[in-house]
């Protein structure tokens, strides 16, 4: 189906490779040729990258060389894959440029995947990894008083249920959830979610094999789903009490009403929350760094962090 993309988006739109989960294991191994050719070109002057092992789960560690020990607020921000694929290194540029440009910390936890470790394996590890960030603050040079969580797509979706563990079970207090195009609803039956079937990078076939994934087969739009595996069925009083959030959609995206739909949701339960959709965009357009959108996104995640992070 024709879609009214950004043109700078268009052109870029026949150099981007599909995204097909149907063989996992060949989506898994093209992403990870991609990535390692994209981290060796990455520039990360400026940066110290240290690689930590948090309680069971590996973190990476960011954070800007000229500020020495000096404690700085930190980002904890979980990468994106459909809950089956993924690395720290895929948001590496990104982890560097928020790292030089707020600056401050940030911090990549390396979670476990599905389908080999399904609901709730991840959340659990990104939980714990936040925790143990926060318990380990002096050290590493953090202010656990100035944190933020962020994610994209299935990230956002475990970032969003991390604030809910933290407000649950305890947990550093957050200042703000940045939520990027996040997937959140297994049901998958918003009209954004029907109607594009055949969008680039993520579409309904890819959404239903990764909701599939990380619940089970069969699990997926049945009714006791709980609200940290798909925060779309959240009740007001299941949002209650959230950190102020940020959520970015992409007009021609299946995920684009469900991340609508919880922003209004958020805002219901007496959640500070913007909303920020972006025009002739499709999941993953902020691949295309060179477009203008692209980098309009860019610099909202910089100033929405850090007037989060400042005060």
């Amino acid at each position: 189906m024709p879609y009214a993309f950004d043109p700078e988006l268009a052109a870029a739109l026949a150099m981007m490779s599909a995204v097909d989960v149907s063989d996992l294991a060949a989506a898994r191994a093209a992403q990870q040729a991609q990535l390692a050719a994209a981290v060796a070109a990455a520039d990360a002057t400026g940066v110290t990258v240290t690689e930590l092992r948090g309680p069971g789960v590996p973190l990476r560690l960011y954070r800007p060389a000229a500020a020495g020990s000096e404690p700085l607020p930190a980002v904890y921000r979980i990468h994106g894959g459909g809950f089956t694929m993924g690395h720290p290194d895929v948001d590496h540029e990104i982890n560097l440029r928020l790292c030089r440009a707020l600056p401050c910390a940030v911090v990549s936890p390396d979670y476990r995947l599905a389908p080999e470790h399904p609901y709730p394996a991840g959340l659990d590890d990104c939980y714990a990894g936040l925790c143990w960030l926060a318990e380990h603050a002096p050290e590493l040079g953090v202010r656990p008083e100035a944190l933020a969580v962020a994610g994209d797509s299935a990230g956002a979706c475990l970032a969003t249920a991390v604030t809910m563990l933290v407000r649950d079970l305890g947990g550093p207090e957050l200042r703000l959830q940045y939520l990027d195009s996040p997937a959140l609803d297994d049901r998958l039956t918003t009209p954004s979610a029907l109607r594009f079937t055949d969008t680039p990078i993520w579409n309904r076939p890819n959404a239903l094999r990764s909701w599939a994934a990380y619940l089970g087969e069969g699990v997926p739009g049945s009714p006791d789903v709980p609200v940290t595996a798909a925060p779309a069925r959240a009740t007001a009083a299941d949002l209650a009490g959230l950190p102020p959030a940020h959520v970015t959609v992409m007009e021609i995206d299946p995920l684009r009403d469900e991340g609508i739909d919880y922003a209004r949701a958020l805002l219901g339960a007496g959640v500070t929350t913007e909303l920020h959709l972006y025009p002739g965009t499709f999941h993953g357009s902020a691949l295309v760094r060179h477009s203008a959108v692209a980098r309009r996104m860019a610099a909202e995640e910089v100033a929405v962090l850090g007037r989060a992070l400042a005060w």
